[in-house]
């Protein structure tokens, strides 16, 4: 039977998204979002109660840092509350080109892109350095916006062993004829077991088949290394590693930045 005139304009096509919530609302496992109600506190209130906060990335408290709420006001009379356009057309500020030339100078690299989230930092980069005629050879344990911005780049992915850099070299060797570009990528800190990847192993496989090597040193960052430098200096690999990534959160000074080539 065909539903035609008034009858089909009053289906919603969305209706499988309400059916689906009110599924999830009976089983009891529909998300919720939870609500802050004041300030990022070791102890704040959400949705109305006072709770210990144990799901905050504000590791130092420096979301109500004394000198952060400073510069934070001096930078909105100075600039007012946004930058106005996209970083591309017209949206670049002084103070972001400030922070990326300081924030090369600290992970002696050769430049900086700051994104507005690690996420998108990793979605972003990977799927911009390659395309579907590369190969992207990635640990089985990488974060998931390492994951989709592999995706994203259309490139052929291999997967190897978490931390194996035998079976990593066992995928380059039976790739050793792949016509594209290669690049070798992995969590420096892993986010969920905070195990550190065998970074120097992985930049001698990337040295001998000739990939980009790329670490995403989102959780070593301001902890590992000298001055937080992250795993490249913890494990004496600069000049080694390519392009690097950070998504230092509040825990550390910034918010979701790759570096460039190391100088």
């Amino acid at each position: 039977m065909s539903v035609t005139g008034a009858t089909a304009s009053k289906q919603n096509p969305l209706q499988y998204v309400t059916d689906l919530l009110n599924e999830m609302r009976a089983k009891g496992i529909a998300p919720k979002l939870r609500v802050l109600e004041g300030e990022q506190k070791p102890v704040c209130v959400f949705d109305g109660r006072e709770v210990i906060n144990l799901a905050s990335n504000n590791y130092l408290g420096l979301t109500s840092d004394k000198r952060l709420r400073k510069a934070s006001v001096e930078a909105v009379r100075s600039y007012g509350v946004g930058a106005g356009a996209v970083r591309t057309i017209a949206g670049t500020m002084k103070l972001h080109m400030e922070l990326e030339e300081q924030i090369a100078r600290f992970k002696n690299v050769e430049a900086c892109v700051v994104f507005q989230s690690g996420f998108t930092a990793n979605a972003g980069t990977v799927s911009a350095v390659l395309g579907k005629e590369d190969l992207i050879v990635s640990d089985e344990l990488n974060h998931a916006s390492i994951i989709d911005g592999a995706r994203l780049s259309r490139a052929t992915i291999k997967v190897f062993k978490h931390k194996d850099a035998q079976d990593c070299e066992r995928i380059l060797e039976e790739h050793a004829n792949f016509p594209g570009k290669k690049l070798i990528i992995t969590d420096g800190v892993f986010s969920m077991d905070g195990d550190i990847a065998p970074l120097p192993l992985l930049c001698d496989l990337a040295e001998k088949y000739g990939c980009i090597m790329m670490v995403d040193d989102a959780h070593s960052s301001g902890v590992l290394g000298r001055g937080g430098r992250g795993t490249i200096d913890h494990l004496g690999c600069h000049g080694r590693v390519h392009i690097q990534g950070r998504s230092a959160r509040p825990s550390g000074r910034w918010e979701g930045m790759y570096a460039g080539r190391e100088t």
